[in-house]
């Protein structure tokens, strides 16, 4: 069934964006910086920094975006997806890969790849969600994300089809969610030491 839209949104923006993929570059670069230069102040800086914007964006979208959404107007949500989903593309996957590697790193210049049993199982508890929250978000989350866009963009998207996938989506995003807040309770071990 489609829906009685039958041409795109004003001002929706392309899906390859120059300045968001430059932004996202940057960061990456940033994170590179970080994971080579002697600071170990600017690794931990990097890591936390992109930590605390991938998990308070996380739960942010899944607790207060994602509920305002479901109430509005078609129309008006169609709107607000297409100008919200291109950031989203280019932001979640640039800072899940600047936390897990500037994070990796970090735990083995602070020693913690090193550590014997118990503690060790932090160290693998933390890797453990970190790969998870990866896997789900640029294997499973970002390409619906795209799909979801691709099909919104359409003159008549097929709105079960994107009923559909944003049903899964939602189950995963819980998940996610769930997950976030456990890696922060980790991390606050760590802070708080071994």
């Amino acid at each position: 069934m489609a829906t009685s839209a039958t041409t795109l949104p004003a001002g929706a923006p392309p899906l390859v964006n120059i300045p968001y993929l430059a932004g996202a570059l940057a960061v990456i670069g940033i994170m590179a910086w970080s994971v080579t230069a002697p600071s170990l102040w600017f690794l931990d800086f990097v890591h936390v920094f992109s930590g605390l914007l991938w998990t308070g964006i996380d739960l942010f979208m899944g607790f207060v975006v994602g509920p305002v959404l479901r109430r509005m107007d078609p129309a008006a949500r169609r709107q607000a997806i297409m100008q919200l989903m291109p950031r989203m593309l280019y932001l979640m996957p640039t800072l899940a890969i600047s936390t897990g590697t500037s994070g990796w790193f970090l735990a083995q210049r602070l020693g913690f790849t090193g550590l014997a049993f118990p503690q060790y199982a932090w160290v693998l508890a933390a890797l453990t969600i970190i790969t998870v929250l990866t896997v789900q978000g640029l294997g499973i989350l970002l390409p619906t994300n795209l799909r979801v866009y691709l099909e919104i963009r359409k003159a008549r998207p097929e709105v079960e089809r994107i009923g559909h996938w944003m049903r899964r989506y939602v189950r995963f995003v819980a998940f996610q969610g769930l997950l976030q807040i456990v890696i922060v309770v980790i991390m606050a071990h760590f802070a708080t030491g071994l």
